[in-house]
């Protein structure tokens, strides 16, 4: 499944890095990209393996809002 969830407060790199590095790490996680002009990161999983739930609790843990 691929899903773009907007994200609040990612400024730069190192905002960037942090929040796909953290989405990565999931398992059933096989691609994340974070757009800083967009403020989204487009993310394609296995819905068998993690949930959009987990994905968000990971951007979350890093220090970022979900925008539902």
């Amino acid at each position: 499944m691929k899903q773009v969830i907007t994200v609040e407060g990612m400024h730069c790199g190192h905002c960037q890095q942090a929040v796909e590095g953290a989405v990565r790490e999931l398992e059933g996680v096989t691609e994340a990209v974070v757009d800083l002009a967009a403020k989204t990161l487009t993310v394609v999983f296995d819905e068998g393996a993690v949930t959009l739930a987990d994905i968000e609790e990971a951007v979350e843990d890093q220090g970022f809002d979900v925008v539902r």
